[in-house]
């Protein structure tokens, strides 16, 4: 049975004009209330009909970039680089001229949002959708994006995934370009070990994130390797990529084991709090506490002492999404590719004090 707008309305509990205005875009509506109205639309599969079929198809010049945090350099590098490849002839549209509108869009880490940003791509038929970052590590989540991923895949959307390792059984993905965080992780803390510390706290992003969980993994394969188990969850503390986290956290790493002699981050942002508080605590660095980060963020080189980091190629990755969105580029064998991680060994990092 074809389901109408009032169908919508009666789900969402608003009224028909209500539905009209969340999916035409031309009045003001409440941020929860267009939020229950795209779940309504996500949850009923509908799909506009006659002359504003016509119209929405019309748009499909619009690609999507998600990011969780447009002010955090880490997606922003990824999503400026992408919008660079964006547009211009071989796009494989079959259309003269290939041009594309480029949107950004904040999802703020949230899951909701995620899924609500890809619904309101959906009824515009954008042409591309990249998705950047970690996901978030949770099986209904998954579950859903999955299926929205599909729906757009079903639709004639090119979806691409950069940073973000792909769904499990998921086929819509044209590619999936993913960081190599565990080999990373591994290889930072496997030169902290090298340079003679034991006692290593981490100072790490948010539980749920993928990429949380796979840095984490590198840094525990390496510290098993070295003999080095059993004070994991003692020498661990979860926080956002912020750096306010970074130095909350630190202070608990010492508060609770006062004998670190080195602080990994999750991210140069993460590492930059740490670095305060362990000023604060009157210590130096490298001197006293070496500190390691991940990204390679642009100040992360500027930094006194400068930041042993890990490098990930964001421009590049970005560039490259946005050639495979806009089928500019072969995608990978397998739809999957994985990007290396470099360490880069700077001022930070030394042995720790005798």
């Amino acid at each position: 049975m074809t389901v109408t707008l009032a169908d919508v309305a009666a789900h969402a509990r608003v009224s028909p004009a209500t539905v009209s205005r969340v999916l035409n875009g031309n009045y003001p509506v409440a941020a929860s209330t267009r939020e229950r109205v795209l779940r309504a639309v996500d949850d009923l599969d509908y799909v506009l009909n006659g002359p504003a079929s016509s119209l929405a198809a019309a748009t499909s010049d619009l690609v999507g970039i998600l990011v969780n945090d447009i002010a955090d350099p880490f997606f922003g590098i990824m999503a400026g680089a992408a919008q660079t490849e964006i547009g211009g002839p071989g796009d494989g549209s079959g259309r003269a001229g290939g041009e594309k509108l480029a949107v950004i869009c904040n999802t703020g880490g949230s899951p909701e949002r995620e899924l609500t940003y890809l619904t309101l791509l959906q009824r515009q038929r954008a042409a591309a959708v990249i998705l950047t970052g970690g996901a978030v590590e949770d099986p209904a989540h998954r579950a859903a994006m999955s299926a929205k991923l599909a729906k757009l895949a079903d639709a004639g959307t090119r979806v691409v995934l950069c940073g973000r390792p792909p769904l499990p059984g998921s086929e819509a993905v044209v590619a999936a370009l993913a960081f190599d965080n565990r080999g990373g992780g591994r290889r930072l803390t496997e030169h902290l070990l090298s340079l003679g510390h034991r006692r290593i706290a981490y100072a790490a992003g948010p539980l749920e994130r993928t990429t949380t969980r796979h840095r984490l993994e590198g840094h525990h394969a390496a510290m098993r390797a070295a003999g080095l188990v059993g004070d994991e969850e003692r020498l661990t503390v979860h926080g956002p990529y912020d750096r306010r986290s970074g130095y909350d956290a630190t202070l608990e790493l010492l508060r609770r084991e006062p004998e670190v002699t080195a602080v990994v981050a999750a991210n140069d942002t993460v590492a930059l709090g740490a670095s305060a508080a362990i000023r604060d605590r009157g210590l130096r660095i490298p001197e006293d506490i070496s500190v390691a980060g991940f990204d390679d963020l642009p100040f992360s080189v500027d930094a006194v002492p400068a930041l042993t980091t890990v490098r990930l190629p964001l421009f590049e990755a970005g560039a490259r999404a946005g050639r495979l969105a806009m089928g500019k580029e072969t995608p990978p064998p397998g739809g999957i590719a994985t990007i290396a991680a470099e360490l880069m060994v700077r001022g930070s990092t030394a042995p720790p004090r005798k």
